[in-house]
């Protein structure tokens, strides 16, 4: 969606200057030309309402543009709100009337237009439109640079207000609006809706709920593993709250999840010097789970030494001890974290665990004094949780403070008591049994570690290994152009020509050993999508269906449009689709108030692209059936071809040109 922009200034005729028409023929145009939402507060408004939404927007709006061209009070007492509430996201106006500079923004910088006999000077009015568009597009793609507003750059540690925090009641339609697409966004992510995320981040309002949503989606695609797609997300997010201290860490396991995956583009240095950026933020210098995920880079990089393919243990064991400089940052960093908070038992264990494992490595006695004093703090720490999803996770603490300071006895009952906790979550033990093999590997406390190890094998024996998500080899998106009306004055895809698509696409398909292991996705629509969906069909492709409207009206509107005879093709397909057909209003929602008239097939394009990509960029293949030109409207395949070319070179364009 486009950036919302809140226009401050004097309203009718002040001082000889008509800025009505200022706005009208200088402002308005300059700005909608970019695709800008604009609002100007409305001075026929009753006062308790006009303040309301003027509050609201100079909280909330991507872009204030204030016209500082005479001395309203009102203009002033905006622009000073805006100041104290948002520290970027301004531009500032004056015309060629104005004598002097007024002293608190004599040094900031404003653009000046012409004015001509109260109006704007029609001379210079298509360059003054140019120079404000230009510098709103310049202040919005800046957002990471200086504070703008000086209030916030003269005092550094002051804090925008969360924004969500303060409501204002009187402008309820507003948040009536938000509320719902809240709403779709959270049942989007409780259903695992990645795509459906995305695509809500973009309809947002104002930038600040879009970048909440980039955040959440950026964290669904992290914990599916899609750590590329993921980085994506959460750097647009931070583009707009560039100090978002959860999107900042999840960034952080990003890069490290990519380096550790071989990606040549990431390393282990900028997962390492990310954490120690967001360190160097005053108010996260003492964060505990940052120092945490900055001891977890060292601790893996250690590892990652030692623990080469086909090493036997004693040469695995020589290599962690000569090693140790690594060892010890980890430590360093777990150790911090557990001393800035120490209720967090997790830094706590594994800075205890590295300690004993350094001690045990090189005999040498350098921590001992904080193995005491903090086996007993974690304990503690551990004994004291009471959310009920993190119980486990505390006795499995104590499980293996066992290990470390306990008999094979002590640590068998610590970890029966855990596994009692565990509510059936196979990974939860997997990644405890994960802490002790590390230790076996090096010789560690071997009978305590051997205890543990049969406690928790016997108890993964029991649970039977969940079956992971299917995911696709190959996701194939598909768009193309419908069979023509008879009445078609220009053909574009005559029905007599359906044979010879029908081969290109089979053709196609073949070529990419398309199968049960596939998905493919597309609207179903007369012609290219039900041609590809039936080849699909035939060659076991699992194939879903996304509309743009719920059914009825989409068969209306892209299935009997052309011929009454697509509709039984169109249903003996649906007959063997892999899954229901979803539509975007149940889905995600009316589309945005003031969308253009095409935007919901723009939008299903959107979806579609989306929900293909969190299966992996690099498994998309887009096969298109197009004859190059625009669409009969917005939405069309060559809006989906542009949309994938930007993300991914596996396209596949049929072209209809050469084909018919």
């Amino acid at each position: 969606m486009p950036f919302h922009v809140f226009i401050i200034m004097p309203f009718g005729i002040k001082e000889g200057v008509n800025f009505n028409k200022v706005y009208g023929e200088y402002i308005k145009p300059a700005l909608e030309e970019k695709g800008y939402n604009l609002f100007r507060a409305d001075e026929e408004l009753k006062a308790g309402e006009i303040r309301a939404d003027m509050f609201q927007e100079l909280l909330l709006a991507d872009l204030v543009v204030a016209d500082l061209s005479i001395d309203n009070p009102n203009v002033w007492y905006e622009l000073g709100v805006r100041h104290a509430l948002r520290s970027r996201g301004i531009v500032l106006i004056q015309g060629d009337i104005r004598k002097y500079q007024p002293f608190d923004l004599y040094t900031d910088r404003k653009l000046l237009y012409h004015i001509k006999d109260g109006k704007p000077d029609p001379a210079y009015l298509e360059v003054d439109r140019n120079a404000l568009a230009e510098m709103a597009e310049n202040t919005m793609s800046s957002w990471h640079g200086r504070r703008i507003s000086p209030v916030y750059d003269l005092l550094p540690n002051l804090q925008e207000p969360d924004w969500k925090t303060l409501r204002i009641g009187g402008v309820r339609e507003f948040w009536d609006l938000y509320d719902a697409w809240q709403r779709q966004l959270e049942l989007s992510r409780k259903a695992g809706r990645t795509g459906n995320m995305l695509l809500l981040a973009g309809e947002a309002p104002v930038a600040a709920f879009r970048a909440d949503a980039w955040f959440r989606a950026g964290h669904s695609l992290l914990k599916a593993c899609q750590y590329e797609f993921a980085l994506e997300q959460l750097e647009n997010g931070l583009k707009v709250d560039p100090e978002h201290l959860k999107g900042l860490q999840d960034k952080g396991i990003c890069l490290q999840r990519l380096a550790a995956a071989g990606n040549p583009r990431y390393t282990t240095e900028n997962a390492r010097m990310h954490y120690q950026g967001i360190l160097q933020i005053d108010r996260y210098s003492k964060n505990p789970e940052t120092w945490a995920l900055l001891g977890r880079v060292d601790k893996d990089a250690w590892i990652e030494l030692w623990r080469q393919p086909g090493a036997i243990t004693g040469e695995m064991r020589r290599v962690a001890a000569e090693e140790d400089a690594l060892l010890r940052n980890a430590i360093g960093s777990y150790t911090k974290a557990y001393r800035y908070d120490p209720s967090h038992y997790y830094s706590g264990i594994n800075a205890l665990a590295l300690m004993c494992l350094y001690r045990h490595l090189t005999g040498e006695n350098r921590y001992d004094q904080e193995i005491d004093i903090m086996s007993g703090a974690v304990r503690y720490a551990a004994e004291c949780e009471e959310v009920v999803s993190n119980i486990y996770w505390a006795k499995a603490t104590i499980g293996d403070l066992e290990v470390l300071t306990g008999t094979p006895g002590t640590v068998k009952a610590a970890y029966k008591e855990a596994i009692a906790k565990n509510d059936k979550r196979y990974f939860d033990l997997r990644s405890s049994l994960e802490q002790l093999l590390l230790f076996r590997d090096l010789e560690f406390h071997s009978e305590q570690v051997d205890s543990g190890i049969a406690v928790l094998e016997l108890a993964l024996q029991r649970l039977a290994k969940p079956q992971d998500q299917w995911q696709p080899r190959m996701v194939l998106l598909f768009s193309g152009h419908m069979i023509d009306k008879p009445d078609r004055s220009e053909p574009r895809f005559p029905a007599d020509m359906e044979p010879a698509a029908a081969r290109k696409i089979a053709e196609v398909l073949d070529n990419l050993g398309a199968g049960p292991d596939d998905m493919a996705i597309t609207q179903g629509a007369c012609g290219g999508d039900i041609l590809f969906s039936e080849a699909c069909l035939e060659r076991g492709v699992n194939v879903h269906w996304m509309q743009p409207f719920k059914e009825p009206e989409f068969i209306r509107n892209s299935v009997v449009c052309s011929y009454e005879s697509w509709r039984q093709r169109y249903f003996g397909a649906k007959s063997r689709l892999a899954g229901p057909i979803r539509n975007a209003p149940d889905e995600l929602g009316e589309p945005p108030r003031g969308s253009k008239p095409g935007y919901p097939y723009e939008r299903c394009n959107l979806w579609l692209l989306y929900t293909a990509l969190a299966y992996g960029i690099d498994k998309v293949r887009f096969t298109c059936l197009w004859n190059g030109g625009g669409g009969d409207g917005p939405g069309g395949t060559a809006h989906m071809y542009d949309e994938v070319n930007k993300r991914t070179g596996q396209v596949y364009w049929l072209n209809t040109n050469s084909i018919f």
